[in-house]
């Protein structure tokens, strides 16, 4: 049963949230409010809205990362303990372990020592007065309620779905989770994309990204053998959301299509939200992701070296200028890394169809079948995109206003990209 101050203290709330009330009118009644009666109710309010938030799709590292690009620092600090307060209510076996793993790379602890004294201990961490814990809690709220559903690639907690992805974490811990790129490979796939991005010598970057490259695509044939062959479990595709930071975005997100078609992927760029869904079975999602983060440090490098005026813009013309060569360098860029890395693709699956792949053996036992294999389970992905993203229209495409910066981006690909070494 709710006490009178309780029922003030949200109507409160409510009412700064609804705008009808000036915002600085309520944030001043809440201060004056008593304490006792106000804290406990914000503390529900925010853990109403992200436990509402993470039934409609959203998840931890998702939910954390939007609300630093609509708010500040302080914002996501409230997230982080919001994660790890939801979290607290579940049995570790209810939980999707991608959801847990989020969880813990955020650092989501409770290191609060009970939920009604939260609030009162804030202001101590963060070396801040209870107003400016008070307004932080109020934006961070307006920012939640702005936030949409969105399509549940995660289970969230609590769910069967969630106990049922848990369940078979704890089975393929024991017997090895089909589908997922090879620790090891991934480790390796990391060094040589390490050494790409730290060289200055473009021979060398193209070297190591080619041999990184290598490495996925004839990971990618021989998984989809082994399975087509019986010699591993079926693996189903799935999604994964990939954050694309401004500025920039379209052309970035153009980037991580380019890498995500080229290794048998699908995306749905979200621009009011800054993510990119990318489906694929999750070994390709890992190296789409590893390749894309890697390609972008190759890029943004490259095009500040070939920036005119050296990066530095003075005036209107000269800002505006400068705007639309890194707009057209990185369009230049995707569109010709994309050709390259299909072609690195094609090579692949025309080596392994001739059966001299070298590898592990599993598609030189079944040279004819690879096609068919591939063509499957691109139907499986796009047949799972399409579930997903029942609506999807073609966006517009994206513009190139300077010449200079669509060779140099180009060029800059040619550079970077995966000739074999």
């Amino acid at each position: 049963m709710q006490t009178g101050a309780t029922q003030t203290a949200k109507e409160q709330i409510r009412a700064v949230l609804d705008g009808s009330v000036g915002y600085e009118r309520g944030l001043d009644a809440l201060t004056v409010a008593p304490a006792a009666e106000v804290d406990p109710v914000l503390f529900t309010a925010l853990q109403s809205a992200c436990a509402r938030l993470f039934d409609r799709g959203w998840q931890p590292g998702e939910l954390h990362r939007v609300v630093g690009r609509r708010g500040t620092a302080p914002h996501t600090l409230l997230v982080i303990d919001a994660v790890a307060a939801h979290l607290r209510g579940f049995r570790p076996a209810a939980v999707d372990p991608r959801w847990r793993a989020q969880a813990d790379a955020l650092g989501a602890t409770v290191w609060w020592p009970a939920d009604n004294v939260y609030f009162d201990r804030l202001p101590a961490r963060w070396r801040v007065d209870r107003i400016e814990i008070l307004d932080t809690v109020l934006v961070l709220l307006g920012i939640l309620r702005t936030l949409p559903a969105i399509e549940v690639l995660v289970p969230a907690p609590g769910t069967a779905a969630a106990a049922a992805a848990a369940a078979g974490a704890s089975r393929a811990s024991r017997g090895g989770r089909p589908g997922v790129v090879d620790v090891r490979l991934l480790d390796r796939v990391r060094a040589l994309l390490a050494k790409a991005e730290s060289t200055t010598y473009p021979a060398e970057a193209e070297t190591y990204t080619a041999k990184a490259q290598e490495l996925i695509a004839r990971h990618s044939i021989d998984e989809a053998l082994l399975v087509a062959r019986g010699a591993a479990a079926t693996v189903v595709p799935f999604a994964r959301r990939i954050g694309v930071d401004h500025p920039y975005e379209s052309e970035k997100a153009s980037l991580l299509a380019a890498v995500a078609d080229a290794n048998r992927c699908h995306t749905v760029w979200s621009p009011e939200l800054g993510f990119t869904t990318v489906f694929g079975f999750d070994s390709d999602i890992d190296a789409v992701d590893l390749l894309h983060t890697s390609l972008l440090v190759q890029a943004n490098r490259a095009m500040s070296a070939a920036e005119p005026l050296g990066g530095q813009a003075n005036g209107k013309a000269g800002r505006a200028r400068l705007k639309t060569f890194r707009q057209s360098f990185l369009v230049g860029f995707a569109v010709r890394i994309g050709e390259r890395l299909s072609q690195a693709s094609d090579a692949a699956v025309a080596e392994a169809s001739a059966g001299s792949t070298g590898g592990s053996g599993a598609a030189a036992a079944l040279p004819q079948d690879l096609l068919p294999v591939l063509a499957a389970r691109d139907a499986q992905v796009r047949e799972t995109m399409d579930r997903v993203f029942p609506r999807t229209v073609r966006g517009r495409g994206t513009r190139v206003d300077s010449d200079e910066g669509w060779d140099s981006g180009r060029a800059a690909a040619d550079r970077a990209a995966l000739h074999k070494a």
